[in-house]
């Protein structure tokens, strides 16, 4: 079964889908967040995985970013890491205020961006119980160096520059946010098995191409993305316990590998051979491996 649902955040409605099993008899049950990529919507991965972890007893709630999706705010695509860390303490918030809802079993799974946004809301709210992670990606070090870190520091600091004047421009009236693509356009030049090559062909054709899922962030985010580090206290986490999954062929496996090695115990990195990146999204010969290792994760962790 699955509900429309609202939620307030910072105080702005996010819109949400919660997901529940078809045979609950009106126990309390578990229940996961489950955050989208930098670039998605609620539809998209986060309900692939939703519904399957639904399939395994558990309700589970996506929803859209604030400014993102039909959630609210404005300017519509801004992508402010710590809003998105609050919106996931604000789903916690909802689910722990529902009466078929155990809010002492509540865990929560980031996918790509929402694996750093995870385990960062988590360092701080003890109510998430268990924190795993699918293909994560750290976005301010995205920003800050570039993919495997092969970025030169100018090109951020010519980002800030633009980011502060479009700050002034948009304060005396303008119009112009400067938008940019998450993900190319055209798959022409890429690398294949690559992350934006893969993310191309997720976000940019039928495979999960979505309306609300525009391709477009204003530039402007840039100055609260590159002060944002997901993993500098994830120490924090424990002593509750933190799964990492991502696929063996992944060009950002070794933001889950650092991340990992920083945590405290408990701790797991789950590697599915062959995977890229984006293949933990919604191919099912990945994605039932990841979800048969989540449902022994969070089935052992979100206990009475």
């Amino acid at each position: 079964m699955k509900a429309n649902v609202t939620f307030p955040s910072t105080g702005l409605s996010l819109a949400g889908i919660l997901y529940t099993p078809d045979n609950h008899t009106g126990a309390l049950l578990p229940a996961v967040v489950v955050s989208h990529p930098c670039g998605g919507v609620k539809e998209q991965t986060a309900s692939v995985y939703a519904e399957r972890l639904t399939r395994e007893g558990f309700a589970a709630l996506v929803f859209d970013a604030a400014y993102q999706g039909e959630s609210e705010g404005m300017p519509r695509g801004l992508e402010d890491p710590f809003q998105r860390a609050e919106d996931i303490r604000a789903a916690v918030t909802y689910l722990t205020t529902r009466d078929d809802i155990d809010p002492a079993r509540i865990g929560a799974l980031g996918i790509c961006g929402s694996g750093g946004y995870v385990p960062f809301a988590a360092q701080t709210d003890h109510r998430i119980k268990a924190v795993a992670t699918v293909s994560a990606a750290d976005t301010g070090d995205l920003f800050r160096r570039g993919l495997g870190r092969t970025q030169g520091p100018e090109i951020l600091q010519a980002m800030l520059d633009q980011a502060g004047a479009l700050r002034t421009a948009e304060a005396r009236g303008g119009q112009d946010l400067t938008m940019l693509n998450w993900v190319p356009e055209s798959p022409e030049g890429l690398e294949e098995r690559t992350l934006f090559a893969d993310a191309h062909d997720y976000y940019k054709t039928p495979r999960a191409q979505h309306p609300r899922s525009t391709n477009e962030w204003p530039l402007r985010s840039i100055d609260q993305i590159a002060q944002y580090d997901s993993y500098a206290m994830i120490e924090l986490i424990s002593p509750r316990p933190l799964l990492m999954i991502i696929g063996s062929d992944a060009d950002t496996g070794y933001f889950s590998r650092e991340a990992i090695a920083k945590a405290n115990e408990p701790k797991e990195l789950f590697v599915i051979d062959g995977a890229t990146h984006v293949d933990l999204y919604d191919k099912d010969e990945y994605v039932t491996l990841a979800v048969a290792k989540l449902t022994d994760f969070f089935g052992r962790n979100l206990t009475a």
